[in-house]
């Protein structure tokens, strides 16, 4: 009886024995797999080596003063996640309006076709034809960018041949770069409606 005891007991261990081996295993592979798995970033931003050159082709690399305008914007805001590239015309005296298409361009992927029209109001005379180039922050779809968005005022500056200023909805802000012939730098006080298709109404 006393050796079938032992015999049962010696049995039970080396259960025990293969049972911890066999769960070190399987936590050393998966530690394994652990560190050999790429780390997805959740939220991929463009860094402002990759917005200079981005915007620094789309401007024809003739627009003097960008590379100052793009480092402010970063010292500002950080690093964006999306951008839209596009061209608008707009005149104003006093009071105007400001119309625009292009499309908008995601760090995660997706691209998509955009409208914009609003009024311009404040001290800006003259008209323009420019080509802009529009920092995106915070945005978590594209989606979200068919929305209205408020001009921020006071935040237009000027920097050599490239003029911006700041819009901003909720959490998304807006931070548009304009160069082009009669480039105006003004109160521009207004809000630009961005929508899906072509709207000739600016109010």
């Amino acid at each position: 009886m006393l050796a079938a005891l032992l015999q049962r007991r010696n049995k039970t261990k080396a259960a025990a024995i293969a049972l911890a081996g066999a769960l070190s295993l399987g936590l050393s592979a998966a530690h394994a797999e652990s560190e050999q798995a790429p780390t997805q970033e959740t939220d991929p931003r463009y860094s402002e080596e990759e917005i200079y050159a981005a915007a620094s082709e789309f401007f024809g690399g003739t627009a003097e003063g960008l590379a100052e305008v793009v480092h402010r914007v970063f010292s500002e805001n950080g690093e964006p996640n999306a951008y839209i590239q596009g061209e608008e015309g707009s005149g104003a005296i006093v009071v105007g309006a400001r119309y625009g298409d292009g499309t908008l361009v995601t760090k995660a992927g997706p691209t998509a076709r955009v409208f914009w029209q609003g009024p311009s109001a404040g001290w800006d005379f003259g008209g323009d034809a420019a080509k802009t180039f529009t920092l995106v922050y915070n945005l978590p779809n594209t989606d979200a960018i068919y929305q209205r968005f408020p001009g921020v005022s006071g935040s237009a500056f000027f920097i050599g041949g490239v003029g911006a200023n700041y819009q901003q909805r909720g959490d998304i802000i807006l931070v548009p770069m304009r160069a082009g012939v009669g480039l105006r730098l003004g109160a521009n006080i207004g809000y630009l409606n961005y929508t899906r298709e072509r709207d000739w109404l600016p109010f």
